[in-house]
């Protein structure tokens, strides 16, 4: 893909979720996008919210559930960038904004932050070293495609799916905490609920065996990206729905419960 039609699609992207609106996925009419050239799309897409004012802060990794991905028609794990327009720190109790994404869906996911670089060559090790805390939130997916319909080049084109990511109260990892700290996380259940009902249940083995895990693959596949930037320390990362991703509106409670691990549970409301 030229740099110029690279452009013109990120520009599409952007202008679909400014707009709340939709269009066909880019490969409806055949294979015209690759999985390469949408991460090229990724590349332009950071340049022009950044020439906007926004900062790129981490990112997030989508389809690390294999129990999903059969759901969807994808089968293999994505990213895409979050940003200081998208990501808000809240407490339990919080109000949430959803309204103004392109068929929202809701995702309960396990954030962590980076204190420092983190090399492919490190492996999980270097991972965990990397980690300076871990935090429960909700990540809202939007779909600029009807009917949650694409190919895995759609997805990546369109940001990663990112719309939101709201961030629970952050627990610091201490040094004696980094041995077990992976199948720590891996280890944890958690329970999803909808205006008392619950939705589902999850556990952190389903992102990729865990969340660090997750992550781990996501160093590896930056590695090997020619055109987009390796993870650094101070980014954030959130590593992927523990449970299926549903459908949220504005007028809706959304609670979790965690088990098995020290992070508190959210409970918002959705405006």
């Amino acid at each position: 893909m030229r740099d110029d039609s690279a452009a013109a699609t990120a520009a599409e992207v952007l202008a679909c979720l400014d707009g709340r609106s939709q269009r066909p996925p880019f490969t409806a009419n055949g294979p015209g996008l690759s999985e390469a050239d949408a991460y090229r799309v990724t590349a332009e897409l950071r340049r022009l919210r950044e020439a906007r004012g926004e900062r790129p802060v981490g990112r997030k990794i989508g389809f690390t559930n294999r129990n999903i991905w059969a759901e969807y028609g994808v089968f293999q794990p994505i990213w895409g960038d979050i940003y200081d327009t998208t990501v808000t720190s809240i407490m339990p109790g919080a109000t949430i904004r959803v309204s103004h994404l392109p068929e929202p869906r809701v995702e309960p996911e396990i954030v962590v932050g980076l204190v420092r670089d983190v090399e492919a060559a490190e492996g999980l090790d270097g991972v965990v070293r990397a980690v300076g805390w871990v935090a429960h939130g909700f990540e809202i997916v939007q779909s600029i495609f009807p009917g949650w319909r694409f190919s895995v080049a759609d997805c990546v084109a369109d940001g990663g799916l990112h719309g939101a990511l709201y961030v629970g109260p952050r627990r610091s990892v201490s040094d004696g905490e980094r041995k077990g700290l992976a199948d720590a996380l891996a280890g944890l259940t958690l329970e999803l609920s909808r205006n008392g009902q619950v939705m589902d249940r999850g556990a952190g083995a389903n992102v990729l065996d865990g969340p660090l895990q997750a992550l781990a693959h996501l160093v590896r596949v930056l590695a090997a990206d020619p055109v987009n930037p390796p993870l650094r320390a101070g980014e954030i990362v959130t590593t992927g729905t523990l449970t299926r991703a549903f459908p949220i509106q504005a007028g809706e409670s959304w609670a979790t419960r965690i088990g098995g691990f020290d992070l508190p549970g959210l409970s918002v409301s959705t405006a």
